[in-house]
C-alpha cells in the first residue's frame, strides 16, 4: 500500500479524498492556492504545500508545480479529485513518467475517452448504443450542417474536449446553425483550449442516468448501479439520486450491462461513470464517458455500502476487486443536493462573500460533503460548490422529505451570501419531481412558471 498520497485538488473532495486516505493508514499531503491557506483540508492532512497564487492556471492547473509537490514530498502516488487535472491525459502521462502512480485510467485510457468524438467511435465500435450525429469532429460548419440535415432537428453542439455542461449549445432552428457553430467553438477554445465540436441529435424531454463502474488491472469490472441526474441548469446538475425512478428491471439491467461492456472494451481501469440520455420510449443512448470520480459519487456509496474512493486507491496499488457482481446489493434510495454560493433570483450567478455562519444539517441518515466554515472566505475564483447535502431512506419519498428537512436545517450566512438550498427545496415540491415524471427541462419549466 502507498505511504503517501498527494491530493492534487480542493475543497470538499480533497477532504473527502484525505479522509479515505486516513482510514487505510495513508499519510496524505494537500496542495494548496494562495486563496486556501487556511482551508478544511490544509488543516486535516498531514502536510501540506503551496503551489501558486488563486488564479487556477497558476496553481491547480500547473501540472509542474503540482509534479513538484508531489516529488518534494515523497508521494508514490497522487488523487485528482474531480475537475482541475482529473482528466488531463498529459497530467497522468507526466506522472507516470515521474513514478508517480494517478489514481485513475491509464493516459491512453483518458486520450480516447476524453475526446468525446473519438469515444462515440470506440463504443459504437463496442456495440453500445450511440446517438445519430457525427461520427468524429466537424471540420467546418457546411460539414455541421450537412449532418444536422441528415440527423434530424433539433440537434445539439459539444466540444471534443468538453466537461461540467460547458461548450454546448441547443440548435432547433437550421437557420441558427451556422452562428451556434462559430459561438461554441469560441467558447470551446476559451475553455479547453481545443474548438473541436460534434454533433448529435438532441432528445428532447429526456432523463440523464448515469452508470456507476469499478474496474481493476486483473480484467475485473463491476457496476454499482445507475443515478438519475435530470435535475439540471444549463446542462449542469443539481439534483442526483440512486437508483433511477421508473426504470424497470429488464432496462437497469440492460444499462448497467451496456456499461461495463463499455468499460471492458476501452481496456478501463479505476472508479468510472458511462452517462445516458434516455428517452421517453425507454430508449438509452450514450453521452459520454467520465473518466474521474464524480461529485454525486456518494448516492451510490449510501445506498451500496461501498466506498468509492477507497476503492479508486486499491485498485491503483494493484489489488483486485474484493467483490463480485452478485455481491453488489443496492439498498433503499439515497438523494443528493448541491448547495451552491449561487444567486438563483439572478439566473444562479455566483455569490461569493464570508461567511459568517455555517451550520450544516444532522440527523439519521443525513450525510454532508463540505469544505466550508464559519469565516470562511468564499472567493471567485472556484467553483460555487459550498456543500453536498446527500440522504438515505427506504424508499423514495421518505428520502424526499428528509433531504427537504435536511435543506431546511442549514444555516449559511455572509455579507453578499446567497445560496441554492431553498430553490432546491421547491424543486423537491414540485408536482413533477415528487411524481418521477421530471425531465433535463425541469428546471426550465420552474422558471417559466415562475414568469407568468
Amino acid at each position: 500500500m502507498f505511504s503517501t498520497v498527494l491530493v492534487a485538488n480542493r475543497g470538499e473532495i480533497a477532504l473527502r479524498v484525505a479522509r479515505a486516505c486516513r482510514e487505510l493508514g495513508i499519510r496524505t499531503v494537500a496542495v494548496y492556492s494562495t486563496a486556501d491557506r487556511d482551508s478544511a483540508v490544509v488543516r486535516f492532512a498531514d502536510d501540506a504545500v503551496h503551489i501558486g497564487p488563486a488564479p487556477a492556471k497558476a496553481g491547480y492547473l500547473n501540472i509542474p508545480a503540482v509534479v513538484e509537490a508531489a516529488r518534494l514530498v515523497g508521494a508514490e502516488a497522487l488523487h485528482p479529485g474531480y475537475g482541475f487535472l482529473s482528466e488531463d491525459p498529459d497530467f497522468a502521462e507526466v506522472c507516470e513518467a515521474e513514478g508517480i502512480t494517478f489514481i485513475g485510467p491509464s493516459p491512453q485510457v483518458m486520450q480516447r475517452l476524453g475526446d468525446k468524438a473519438a469515444c462515440r467511435a470506440l463504443m459504437a465500435d463496442a456495440g453500445l448504443p450511440v446517438l445519430p450525429g457525427s461520427t468524429g469532429a466537424l471540420t467546418s460548419a457546411a460539414e455541421a450542417k450537412d449532418v444536422a440535415r441528415h440527423t434530424g432537428y433539433p440537434v445539439i453542439l459539444k466540444a471534443v474536449a468538453g466537461g461540467g455542461g460547458r461548450g454546448m449549445a441547443v440548435v432547433r432552428d437550421p437557420a441558427d446553425l451556422v452562428a451556434a457553430y462559430r459561438a461554441t467553438r469560441a467558447q470551446a477554445f476559451a475553455v479547453f483550449a481545443d474548438d473541436r465540436l460534434y454533433l448529435e441529435r438532441y432528445v428532447e424531454q429526456a432523463r440523464h442516468v448515469e452508470v456507476q463502474v469499478l474496474c481493476d488491472r486483473h480484467g475485473g469490472a463491476v457496476h454499482l448501479g445507475e443515478r438519475d441526474c435530470s435535475v439540471q441548469r444549463r446542462h449542469q446538475k443539481l439534483i442526483e439520486e440512486s437508483p433511477a425512478p421508473g426504470l424497470t428491471p429488464t432496462l437497469r439491467d440492460r444499462m448497467c450491462e451496456t456499461a461495463v461492456r463499455g468499460a471492458l472494451a476501452a481496456g478501463y481501469t479505476g472508479a468510472g461513470t458511462f452517462e445516458f440520455v434516455l428517452t421517453p420510449e425507454d430508449d438509452f443512448y450514450l453521452m459520454e464517458v467520465n473518466c474521474r470520480l464524480q461529485v454525486e459519487h456518494p448516492v451510490t456509496e449510501m445506498v451500496t455500502g461501498i466506498d468509492i474512493v477507497r476503492e479508486q486507491i486499491l485498485i491503483a496499488d494493484g489489488q483486485r476487486l474484493a467483490f463480485r457482481q452478485e455481491d453488489v446489493v443496492p439498498r433503499g434510495v439515497a438523494i443528493e443536493c448541491r448547495v451552491n454560493a449561487e444567486d438563483p433570483a439572478r439566473d444562479f450567478a455566483p455569490a461569493p462573500g464570508t461567511l459568517t455562519e455555517f451550520v450544516p444539517p444532522g440527523g439519521p441518515f443525513v450525510r454532508v460533503d463540505t469544505h466550508a466554515f464559519a469565516d470562511w472566505q468564499v472567493g471567485p475564483h472556484y467553483d460555487s460548490l459550498l456543500a453536498k447535502a446527500v440522504v438515505w431512506a427506504p424508499d423514495r419519498e421518505q428520502a424526499r422529505a428528509r433531504m427537504d428537512r435536511a435543506l431546511g436545517e442549514f444555516r449559511i450566512d455572509g455579507a453578499g451570501m446567497r445560496t441554492t438550498s431553498e430553490f432546491l427545496r421547491s424543486v423537491l415540491a414540485h408536482p413533477r419531481f415528487r411524481a418521477a415524471s421530471h425531465t433535463t427541462s425541469l428546471v426550465a419549466a420552474m422558471a417559466d412558471e415562475a414568469a407568468v
